[in-house]
């Protein structure tokens, strides 16, 4: 399976609440940080977002409805 990136939160913290988005709707994810440093805690940096390719415009479709981050995330093309 390969994983894609869907969209980059501004930090961990909204990454890992669109990945629990995504998984209620069906969809799997993953949170990808930004940085090396995250076996410290919580990165602060941006995340990607990551979903099985097969599922990417279901995912597109289900953070464009729910408004959450929209104004946050980046959209990968």
């Amino acid at each position: 399976m390969k994983w894609v990136s869907v969209a980059t939160a501004p930090d961990q913290l909204v990454a890992e609440m669109w990945r629990e988005l995504l998984v209620e709707e069906g969809v799997a994810a993953v949170v990808r940080p930004g940085d090396v440093t995250t076996f410290l805690g919580v990165s602060a940096y941006p995340c990607r977002l990551l979903v099985p390719e097969d599922e990417l415009e279901r995912a597109r479709e289900v953070m464009r409805d729910s408004g959450l981050g929209s104004e946050d995330a980046e959209p990968e093309p």
